[in-house]
């Protein structure tokens, strides 16, 4: 068994001793890591009551840590090995920065000693590798000064908008002697400015036709109550701002207006029947396609509430209140009056898809919509069947769904991985399309040997879809590299120690669906969909 580390009374506090100490102090159970030479003495003699959380490859490492931070809402503390790990982890880092997730990563280094002489696996100018998708990065000057780097990386992660931060640790430095550094209270929150608040109160008074755009900031403030409670004092209609990570207002409100489009020009006839719109935990907006933003032109009025004042400060119009959501939230409820305006129609729902065979995808999706539990936890990386799912599985509300805000792939699975630990008493669903699934596919080994409730479904239509999509939109030919032919991940599932089936038939969907969702333990289903290209966008001329 593990030991935990010890100190007789005549043997200085170490480096290392103070790590765990500030760990625990912070409440971090779960470090997550793929060992390198380089941490060994980090690894050594393992404390009992730490989780060290194996993974197989530095991506998966970091997408497990970014969905175990957003399910806890603590930041997850994450081991990687010097540079070559930190350049396998990148790509997921970007992730947690565009997430927003509160991570604090610690790299190997080599000997302080041996530096100038370019050893093997060090690395040059450690601190600026994972710039600028951190908040913090240092490589500390002195041994003794490792525990307040972590210290100071958690508190940066952790304050919003929260973020990862990185600290490069010599593989000497842990053994060497350090002083205790007690773990500090520091608040999190950021009142609105008043005046601010009662102008956008004022300016929902007047309004005819106001509309709330939200964002991932609402849901990871836990502040969805207070959002649903100021939509239906305001009676204004709700919408969800483009490539929001989080479901911030429930899908099945009256309400709900529905998902805005990443293109300027469907973005901006959505939302032309409104003459107010209030951007709440979200930037005006991101856009994905080049077009015209008739949003931007002036005949509608523009407020923005966000925690991020670089947010602020891109927004190319109207008034901006940086604050954090709950103080911001309540504050407007209580300056905000009865209003007298007819309550707006929500978005109409489309009929259930038919079965058919090959399975359409949006028949995929109704279907397994209707076999969650209800409390279940929806992880997605399935970029060309997002609308389909907007459609066909509207989601609760608080917790109940997370992507990634990248773009990048190879997060979810693993993310999902992570939420499984950090839920352990619902079931959580990792919704991933063939191509996604390939990048992060060892995450199945690690929920597989801690028989996490966790149920994939990997939706396969042999290729990218996504870009086949966009070679429509953008009316290119002959793009290579689109198909994916042969991968069978039913065997790969079970070679990693899973429960897996493959799905052909629409008839056999719904058996296999209510199988792997009561497995005791991680089961994966592949579903053979259609290939029937996506509509992503609208495309003009």
């Amino acid at each position: 068994m593990p030991r935990k580390p010890t100190k007789t009374s005549n043997a200085p506090l170490t480096v290392k001793q103070a790590t765990f100490d500030l760990l625990r102090a912070f409440g971090i159970r779960h470090v997550f890591g793929n060992p390198g030479s380089t941490e060994l003495p980090f690894l050594s003699d393992w404390p009992d009551d730490i989780d060290y959380v194996l993974a197989l490859q530095e991506a998966s490492v970091i997408g497990m840590a970014d969905g175990y931070a957003q399910a806890t809402r603590n930041a997850g503390f994450v081991n990687l090995h010097s540079a070559a790990g930190v350049g396998n982890a990148l790509g997921n880092i970007f992730t947690a920065h565009r997430n927003q997730t509160p991570l604090v990563i610690t790299a190997g280094q080599q000997a302080r000693s041996i530096l100038p002489w370019q050893p093997f696996l060090f690395a040059e100018r450690a601190s600026e590798f994972p710039r600028p998708y951190v908040k913090f990065s240092v490589e500390p000057a002195r041994a003794e000064d490792v525990p307040v780097a972590i210290a100071r990386a958690y508190y940066v992660a952790m304050q919003p908008p929260c973020g990862p931060t990185f600290v490069s640790v010599p593989i000497d430095d842990w053994t060497k002697p350090a002083q205790a550094i007690e773990a500090r209270d520091v608040t999190r929150e950021l009142s609105p400015d008043p005046d601010a608040i009662k102008g956008l109160a004022n300016a929902l008074a007047t309004s005819e036709r106001p509309a709330f755009v939200v964002g991932p900031a609402v849901d990871r403030a836990q502040a969805v109550d207070l959002m649903v409670r100021l939509a239906e004092k305001t009676r204004a209609s709700v919408w969800v701002s483009p490539f929001s990570a989080r479901c911030s207002f429930p899908e099945r409100h009256r309400q709900f207006a529905g998902f805005l489009h990443a293109s300027p020009g469907q973005l901006s006839e959505a939302l032309r029947p409104h003459d107010l719109v209030v951007v709440i935990g979200a930037p005006v907006f991101t856009f994905h396609v080049e077009g015209h933003a008739a949003i931007f032109d002036g005949a509608t009025t523009l407020f923005q509430i966000t925690d991020d004042a670089e947010a602020a400060a891109v927004t190319p119009v109207g008034t901006s209140i940086i604050a954090t959501m709950k103080p911001a939230l309540a504050a407007l409820i209580e300056m905000t009056g009865e209003t007298k305006r007819a309550v707006p129609k929500g978005r109409v729902l489309p009929t259930a898809p038919a079965a058919a065979d090959p399975i359409p995808a949006a028949f995929l999706l109704h279907s397994l919509g209707l076999a969650m539990p209800g409390d279940a936890v929806l992880v997605e990386e399935a970029p060309s069947h997002r609308p389909a799912m907007q459609n066909f599985m509207p989601m609760a509300g608080a917790d109940s769904f997370y992507t990634m805000a990248s773009g990048g792939l190879g997060h979810s699975l693993p993310a999902a991985v992570g939420i499984a630990f950090g839920r352990p008493n619902v079931r959580t669903v990792c919704l991933v399309g063939d191509g996604s699934a390939m990048y992060s596919i060892q995450a199945l080994w690690t929920a597989a040997q801690r028989r996490l409730p966790l149920t994939v479904i990997v939706i396969n239509n042999q290729g990218y879809g996504a870009m086949r999509a966009f070679s429509q939109v953008m009316q290119v030919r002959d793009v290579p590299g689109l198909d994916m032919p042969g991968l069978d991940f039913v065997k790969i599932a079970e070679g990693m120690g899973c429960d897996a089936m493959r799905v052909t038939k629409s008839s056999e969907l719904a058996g296999a669906l209510k199988r792997a969702l009561s497995y005791n333990g991680t089961s994966l289903v592949e579903v053979m969909v259609d290939s029937a290209v996506p509509v992503l966008y609208e495309r003009k001329g």
